[in-house]
């Protein structure tokens, strides 16, 4: 059983990622993290509501040992009101301490209170909610066992040459110019995969990726090829809308670096994500970037 997610809900973030994570809760897509905004650095803490409903329960769960991190995330999880569409499921919400209590009734939209950056983080992620649905059937306090998330709201592929010009940067990561939003705030967009879709994920520092918008729903029987590439470079295989990663290497102008983060957004800051720690660049250097097989020479 998958659960679409309505457009309302996704609208309400500038960027969200179904595959962008290292952990277990993200596997088939099966979570999203939702990021309502970038603003000062990815560093918002506006937390708004999913969905509408009543707070069933909030709690202090244990994260992964960071040194720049706490020791300890919050879960908040909802019961969706009557007339949403996850009317009977459970929502399950990562990365928020709680303003709201057990019993409190919120539409969507509304603030959970503040985004907190635990050691689920790596350090060049912005900060976000992570969003899980559960039946009724299942714990909801376990990090894996969520349903499968189907988007309601479309994503369009742009085209990608791997170039552009650095327009921002942080310590770990860099962003260019390309490819630019051709409709910034009206629809989400993401970089096309050369056989269509939208690819999203950790390349390669993750361990796998999701290919979206190609074949339809989940399910679907798709007939395309499933080797992924991009500009001509092999990335890995699908599985439906699930990619397994080759064991590659992303450069750029030459120099191998962590790799390229991928997502969906709908905002007009919307470009290629370097992922840089140990390679820094200069905001205006033109770039290159390529994917190459890491039993190359």
């Amino acid at each position: 059983m998958a659960v679409t997610l309505p457009e309302a809900v996704l609208a309400q973030y500038a960027r969200f990622s179904l595959y962008n994570s290292p952990y277990p809760a993200h596997d088939g897509g099966c979570a999203i993290d939702c990021y309502p905004g970038t603003l000062v650095d990815g560093r918002t803490t506006a937390a708004p509501s999913p969905v509408a409903g009543t707070v069933r329960e909030t709690r202090t769960v244990r994260a992964p040992p960071k040194p720049y991190a706490p020791e300890h995330d919050h879960l908040i999880l909802l019961e969706p009101a009557a007339s949403s569409p996850l009317s009977g499921l459970t929502v399950r919400i990562l990365h928020v301490e709680p303003s709201v209590e057990a019993g409190q009734r919120v539409d969507r939209g509304d603030s959970l209170g503040r985004l907190v950056r635990a050691g689920f983080f790596a350090p060049w992620v912005d900060n976000h909610l992570h969003v899980g649905v559960r039946g009724p059937d299942r714990n909801p306090y376990r990090a894996s066992g969520s349903l499968p998330l189907e988007l309601g709201a479309s994503v369009r592929p742009l085209e990608w040459d791997g170039t552009g010009r650095v327009v921002s940067t942080g310590e770990t990561y860099a962003v260019l110019d390309s490819p630019a939003h051709p409709n910034p705030g009206a629809e989400f967009v993401g970089v096309r995969a050369d056989s269509g879709g939208v690819l999203d994920g950790g390349l390669p520092h993750y361990d796998g990726g999701g290919l979206l918008e190609r074949g339809g729903s989940i399910d679907a029987e798709c007939d395309r090829d499933p080797v992924v590439s991009l500009n001509g470079d092999r990335l890995g295989v699908a599985d439906g809308r699930t990619i397994a990663w080759d064991d590659v290497t992303v450069t750029a102008n030459g120099e191998p670096i962590t790799g390229l983060s991928l997502f969906c957004a709908r905002d007009g800051d919307f470009g290629a994500k370097l992922i840089c720690p140990d390679r820094p660049f200069e905001r205006g250097e033109r770039v290159r970037v390529r994917v190459r097989s890491s039993t190359e020479d």
